[in-house]
């Protein structure tokens, strides 16, 4: 059988079966067939379905292989499979795409809520426990820059019971856990619930901030009048985003299980932020003064 005539499934089974990196296409045929998109994952030696899988979503430079690359060495060390689905700018254009989910038709009408752009990781995650790869028990999500605004965006809308931890390192901006204002800026107008929001200030999402992610004059900082009303710059806009859920969850009475993780001496870093987060998750605790420093000596956007 040819690649092109197997199932998500098949090729999953197949390609993620061995050890190593590989690239996967993957066809969602049910709202998406003629909008391909590429699995770039990392299977270490060592590694069994009832091991952690790395859900990464990447930056603005749609670089998904890198990420999966910043994830290398946590993988190797912690066994972990890292899967980075990747979004190409020329089939899923610009932020309305990717960063804000696909949300609303070319004619301005928001799709149901299961079409947008952030289903698409439930279904990976499906195919995956279908093809044997994964147990579905040990599932993480990290994403950094536009991919902090895909994931945080996703846990305001989609399913949470997938994921054992998500954590948004670094996103441009942020959607509101309110009705007061449509989305992308808040949750209201595209279907989204109170049991939405309510379930989102809820669920214990860490958001990673570097304190050095201050730059006011970065071509991709979002400098929309709704995102500058949220701060100068990603670092107060994360702080921001964490006082506004505190407050939301204490003014409704109802649980808030949010953490804000400020990252000392980093700054706009994909592979650092990367590093942090698998520390937090499998080492159990920030990494030291000297690894910061290291890691901030190595800047990557």
């Amino acid at each position: 059988m040819k690649p092109s005539d197997m199932s998500n499934v098949d090729r999953i089974a197949i390609e993620m079966g061995h050890a190593g990196r590989n690239t996967i296409a993957y066809i969602d045929e049910d709202r998406n067939s003629d909008r391909p998109f590429k699995l770039q994952t990392y299977r270490p030696y060592g590694y069994t379905p009832d091991r952690p899988v790395v859900i990464v979503q990447h930056g603005v430079l749609r670089n998904g292989d890198e990420y999966r690359d910043f994830w290398v060495p946590a993988a190797d060390k912690h066994k972990l499979l890292i899967v980075a689905l990747t979004f190409s700018n020329e089939i899923w254009p610009g932020v309305e795409s990717y960063n804000n989910g696909r949300v609303f038709s070319a004619g301005g009408n928001p799709r149901h809520i299961d079409g947008w752009t952030y289903a698409l990781v439930g279904n990976v995650l499906q195919d995956m426990i279908d093809g044997e790869i994964i147990d579905g028990q040990n599932t993480y999500l990290f994403g950094h820059s536009a991919g902090g605004q895909f994931v945080h965006r996703l846990m305001s809308s989609q399913s949470h019971a997938p994921f054992k931890a998500v954590t948004a390192g670094n996103p441009g901006w942020y959607t509101l856990p309110t009705f007061d204002h449509p989305f992308p800026e808040g949750m209201d107008g595209v279907g989204m619930t109170e049991d939405h929001l309510v379930k989102l200030l809820a669920y214990p999402m860490t958001i990673l901030a570097g304190d050095q992610d201050i730059a006011t004059d970065d071509p991709n900082l979002p400098s929309e009048p709704a995102a500058m009303r949220q701060g100068p710059h990603r670092f107060a806009r994360a702080q921001n985003y964490y006082e506004f859920g505190r407050k939301e969850a204490e003014r409704r009475g109802v649980p808030f299980g949010w953490k804000l993780q400020v990252v000392p001496g980093i700054g706009h870093d994909g592979r650092a932020m990367s590093a942090v987060c698998a520390s937090l998750w499998f080492d159990g605790q920030m990494p030291d003064d000297a690894e910061l420093a290291r890691l901030a000596g190595q800047q990557v956007a």
